[in-house]
């Protein structure tokens, strides 16, 4: 009896850890859209629908002020600020309209001339009234539409980026609570492997909290790969670490220090961890028979780990904005690999991977909450602004070509171009997550 309660209880909690990770992608892309919701609406753009969600409609209203409607849809996996003609093609389908019309009207003026009913000659069209500004005619000033392709490129490209501007503040924020709360997350030596060949001055310590190396600020693990890149066995490293001074008290403080390599750092790419382990001494984790234990992977499992560390007011302040900055050099620099053959698709996850890795972390407690949260933020704000087809980047780089050239891109083009690059962003995501089954 007590087992099936406790194999419920854990059913639950994977349920609830799952729709956990389900809630912060939701909110992260709700942010994203409402960021162009609220540019849009601050720059006058006709705004005809947010939606929170995708398919079916659960609940609607509409705005009887502006006709906007307001929608939670059934997948909760996404959402959408449309616009009045986003794509511009409703503009060229009146061109096209308005063509055939003149095509198909008698005389030289098209639509604008007036014709009598008696010979079909065309006569002088009637005056026009003054415009707004008091020019006649041609002249007179039109009242913009609303419609987005209408609006002057620099209003469009500052639409396009405030959804990820809005990501990353979001991202920000959580980072700021997270560290003013808990403290950083810093990378810490549990156990370190003891060495003949190299003396223990030389070496890390169990429960060495790793600050600097070389200099630089540590973050995460791809900083200190990147401040060890390259070295040989046997070089000194430059670390500044916090160290227990008092075994009993558990009383820290910050040293300098110097660790011998007890490897070369030639890492193949940034997921080759297992090198840089070895090469600092972290000792491998092992199982009662003494056996070292693997990951699902089979790769070995080191004793380093994750570990609360709280600096100063204004240094607080200051890493959390580096912290920002060093996720997203980290999303660049793995998308560099994978363009240079460095990394394989399997290395990276889609929706289900992404659902999946982010319902273990949220579990763990809050601060691990909002440390992914933190993290799928700024990647949303960073992938949403590259120059991929059908994302942000990628329009905004068709508004600048529009505004250099004085006219649009045809935009049956670009609306074909977007087209295929989600398809491609699509294909590409299942082909990832398959990968991680096979």
């Amino acid at each position: 009896m007590l087992n099936n309660l406790l194999d419920a209880a854990s059913v639950w909690a994977g349920i609830g850890s799952v729709l956990l990770a389900v809630l912060i992608l939701l909110v992260m892309v709700t942010v994203h859209e409402f960021g162009h919701y609220v540019a849009g609406k601050i720059l006058k753009f006709k705004i005809n629908e947010f939606s929170v969600g995708f398919g079916p409609a659960l609940l609607q209203r509409t705005n009887k002020k502006t006709g906007e409607k307001f929608s939670l849809r059934l997948i909760p996996l996404g959402g959408y600020c449309a616009f009045e003609d986003e794509d511009g093609l409703e503009e060229e389908r009146e061109k096209a309209e308005k063509a055939e019309k003149d095509a198909a009207m008698p005389g030289d003026n098209g639509a604008d001339d007036v014709f009598t009913d008696e010979n079909l000659r065309p006569l002088p069209a009637a005056p026009q009234k003054a415009g707004m500004d008091g020019r006649k005619g041609a002249e007179a000033v039109k009242k913009p539409s609303g419609r987005f392709c209408d609006q002057a490129p620099w209003k469009r490209i500052i639409v396009l980026v405030s959804g990820a501007l809005m990501n990353y503040l979001l991202a920000l924020l959580l980072i700021f609570v997270s560290f003013f709360a808990f403290g950083q997350l810093m990378l810490m030596t549990y156990r370190v492997e003891p060495s003949t060949d190299i003396a223990a001055e030389y070496s890390f310590r169990d429960g060495d909290v790793i600050l600097e190396a070389e200099g630089k600020g540590i973050y995460m693990t791809t900083d200190l790969m990147s401040a060890l890149k390259d070295r040989r066995e046997g070089d000194l490293v430059q670390f500044r670490v916090s160290r227990i001074v008092d075994a009993a008290t558990g009383e820290r403080a910050e040293e300098d220090i110097a660790v011998q390599l007890r490897r070369a750092t030639d890492f193949q790419n940034s997921a080759d961890t297992d090198r840089l382990w070895e090469a600092l001494g972290v000792a491998k984790q092992t199982d009662e028979a003494g056996n070292v234990t693997a990951d699902a992977d089979g790769n070995p499992s080191y004793l380093v780990y994750s570990t609360s560390y709280r600096f100063g007011f204004f240094e607080t302040v200051g890493r959390a904005f580096m912290y920002s900055f060093r996720i997203a050099g980290a999303i660049f620099r793995v998308l560099g690999e994978l363009l240079m053959g460095a990394l394989g698709p399997e290395a990276f996850g889609g929706p289900v991977t992404t659902i999946a890795v982010t319902s273990q972390i949220a579990a763990r407690g809050l601060q691990p909450f909002l440390e992914i949260a933190a993290y799928i933020g700024v990647n949303l704000a960073v992938f949403n602004l590259l120059p991929i087809p059908a994302l942000d980047g990628s329009k905004v780089v068709f508004t600048a070509i529009e505004w250099v050239r004085g006219k649009p891109v045809n935009r049956k083009v670009e609306a074909a171009i977007h087209a295929v690059g989600f398809l491609l962003i699509l294909g590409f995501a299942v082909l990832v997550d398959i990968l991680q089954f096979l």
